[in-house]
């Protein structure tokens, strides 16, 4: 009995572990060249994303520039429980203000975004490949023109 019970809770901290573990946290630097922008969208000449681990969660900050000249530079703080947070903008163009994620295991999350008071709405799925060397985000949506969307952004572990 001692034995069984030993072999439970063991199973249980490892799936415990498992779940917890994020391969989205680190840096990643945006390839233009494997992505595939919104049609419409000014492509984007350049972006990074930091993601660290927050209280149960994360805080992403996304620092870049468009093709247009416009900058990308916004941060959010959330936790992986599907509820709605807003985001902080420091620079113009972007088309959402609040998001929403869910983990589905280590390697995947998806995330909602909105534009409160606006059509805006996209789902988001992230995927870590098996190498953890790339990241793949494949957005489907309704832009603020109410025009349905698809883009997918790939990045390069730094």
């Amino acid at each position: 009995m001692k034995r069984v019970l030993s072999m439970t809770f063991a199973v249980l901290a490892m799936a415990t572990t498992a779940f917890g573990a994020d391969n989205t946290l680190g840096t990643w630097k945006y390839n233009a060249a494997k992505s595939k922008p919104a049609p419409g969208a000014s492509p984007i000449t350049n972006l990074t994303l930091t993601r660290e681990a927050a209280n149960g969660g994360v805080k992403n900050s996304a620092k870049g520039e468009r093709a247009d000249g416009s900058k990308i530079d916004n941060t959010y703080t959330a936790k992986y429980d599907g509820k709605e947070v807003a985001m902080t903008l420091m620079a113009t163009g972007t088309v959402f203000d609040t998001i929403a994620i869910k983990q589905v295991n280590a390697n995947t999350i998806t995330e909602e975004r909105t534009k409160k008071g606006g059509k805006y709405h996209s789902s988001v799925r992230t995927v870590v490949s098996a190498d953890g060397k790339t990241m793949t985000s494949t957005q489907k949506g309704t832009g603020a023109d109410g025009k349905a969307f698809t883009s997918v952004a790939v990045f390069d572990q730094q």
